[in-house]
């Protein structure tokens, strides 16, 4: 099964990074998230990935094409115009890189890839999340229920503390950022069916995959969620790089599974 990393984005909410690359290559630990996350697929044997670029994506494409020496030990005879390779310990990776355009939204990105997936089942996925979910469960999950597409739900802890309090103001119970508020919400790590392309049948450049398309997956009856309890974590803003970084650094980086 393939996995698709929607990999184009502008990352505007991380300007400071993304200025001068596409988020995706954003760097925790000293790799580029992207690869954490296709270590987690590679992790459960799934290593042959289709990315969508758009923002950058030389960067990403020179990144890959170059990829055999940034992770080698090698010798260069200038004189003699020569390379020698001592040691390698890149991973296992087929990577197809696909220009699905500059300004192209995510199901217009998803609709252009259709050619390298045809008709078999595939796995989707954002270029800025990682997280300890077990694949070969979400796999087994998808094709126990039989719909078309998959998505992976996860509740997000609470930002500031809960309190319950008399009209006098005494305190009755307090909880210090409590896990969510009873919602799920799409954490992205999906299991897609090819009927799904008949919801991107239209001009999808301008139509995010979680607006129309996704909408309609579930107005259908097509959608079913996979609830991951564990770790979880997008990439959305600085704050965030920056703790990834921490819980790198720490030894804590639970999405660490490999």
């Amino acid at each position: 099964m393939k996995v698709v990393i929607l990999a184009g984005g502008l990352g505007t909410r991380l300007m400071e990074e993304t200025e001068a690359r596409p988020k995706p290559m954003v760097e925790i630990g000293g790799k580029p998230i992207l690869w954490h996350i296709m270590k987690i697929y590679e992790t459960y044997g799934y290593n042959d990935f289709i990315l969508c670029l758009g923002y950058k994506a030389q960067s990403i494409k020179e990144y890959f094409l170059n990829y055999y020496l940034y992770n080698s030990d090698v010798s260069i005879d200038i004189e003699k115009n020569k390379v020698d390779v001592h040691f390698s310990n890149s991973e296992s990776f087929k990577v197809t890189l696909v220009d699905t355009g500059l300004n192209t939204n995510t199901a217009g990105r998803i609709k252009k890839i259709q050619k390298y997936v045809k008709d078999q089942p595939f796995m989707l996925t954002y270029g800025d999340g990682v997280a300890n979910i077990n694949i070969t469960e979400l796999v087994d999950f998808h094709k126990s229920h039989g719909k078309l597409a998959t998505l992976t739900s996860i509740q997000m802890p609470g930002r500031f503390g809960n309190i319950e309090m008399n009209e006098d103001g005494t305190v009755n119970h307090f909880v210090e950022k409590p896990q969510g508020d009873g919602m799920w919400i799409n954490g992205g790590f999906f299991v897609l069916e090819p009927g799904v392309f008949k919801y991107l049948e239209n001009d999808m450049d301008d139509v995010q995959w979680e607006n129309i398309p996704l909408k309609e997956i579930a107005n259908d009856g097509q959608l079913a969620a996979f609830k991951h309890c564990g770790f979880w974590k997008p990439m959305d803003a600085l704050r965030d790089r920056i703790e990834l970084e921490e819980l790198w650094s720490s030894g804590q980086a639970k999405w660490k599974i490999w």
